[in-house]
């Protein structure tokens, strides 16, 4: 890495973030004040973001602010959420010990998204070799090393997942499976309109899924890349957001022996977690 390219990032307890997150910022979080209808739209990165936010987007609309993420931005962000009026729908890639205890205590509900990590693995290598804001990554072998050992942007996905599986018992936060929403749209949204106690009728919830496919945002985005308009806290250019969206693209990249070191590594991690007995990993 060049000495440019190590001033593209820091750590903060622990984890890695880019200079688009401000140390001040992530040191004042635990001052923001959540408000009891807040939506929390949570993921590590490259794992469906986008797509759910457009999701809730049009079961609320228009009566709804979607922000860029809680963490994107430096000590005026608390501020502009603030000024926020009506309901927010706030992303973030914050892992679970890091998010403000507001939204806890003011018991906000919040939706976790989970991708299977050989796909995520993939997806954020195209992401760092693509994106300026983050460092020049030599080859594939190289940036799985560094997944694995959880060296890149937003820290370890093993570690991420664990620390929001603790809240699997909460009634107030949904766990969605981004490989669901590829098999069977319609029904997570029908899921998701529950969750939120909305009253979506068959008919809106049809016109939503088409409305949302991967193909209509990725076309949308091409013809209009407003850089205010994005939910990642790694990029403002939209076009970088949607690649492929497949389901077991990993399977073009992955040697057999770096399959078996990825196992070695996921059955050690997560040998006790519930929610990595639901990944699916090819249709």
């Amino acid at each position: 890495m060049s000495a440019p390219e190590d001033d593209l990032m820091h750590t903060f307890n622990g984890i890695t973030f880019t200079i688009r997150t401000s140390p001040e910022l992530l040191k004042s979080l635990d001052t923001f004040d959540a408000r009891e209808d807040d939506i929390l739209l949570v993921s590590y990165p490259k794992s469906g973001t986008h797509w759910l936010a457009e999701i809730l987007m049009h079961l609320y609309a228009p009566r709804v602010s979607l922000t860029s993420p809680i963490e994107f931005g430096d000590l005026s962000r608390l501020d502009q959420l603030d000024r926020l009026s009506g309901k927010r729908i706030i992303p973030t890639h914050l892992d679970g010990s890091m998010l403000p205890p507001a939204f806890k205590l003011k018991q906000c509900k919040a939706i976790y998204i989970i991708r299977n990590p050989k796909d995520i693995a993939v997806s954020m290598y195209h992401y760092y070799r693509d994106n300026p804001n983050l460092p020049t990554i030599d080859s594939w072998p190289v940036f799985l090393e560094m997944f694995l050992r959880g060296d890149v942007v937003c820290g370890s996905w093993f570690d991420h997942v664990l620390s929001w599986e603790k809240h699997t018992d909460d009634k107030n936060t949904l766990f969605l499976f981004y490989e669901d929403m590829k098999q069977d749209l319609p029904k997570v949204v029908k899921k998701v309109s529950a969750f939120l106690a909305l009253n979506t009728s068959e008919s809106r919830i049809h016109e939503i899924c088409k409305k949302s496919s991967f193909s209509e945002m990725k076309t949308n985005t091409e013809k209009e890349n407003d850089p205010n308009h994005t939910v990642c806290a790694l990029t403002s250019n939209r076009k970088l957001v949607f690649r492929k969206g497949a389901v077991g693209d990993w399977k073009n990249h992955f040697t057999p022996k770096q399959n078996r070191m990825f196992e070695e590594t996921f059955n050690k991690k997560m040998k006790f977690s519930e929610v990595a007995k639901h990944l699916v990993y090819e249709f």
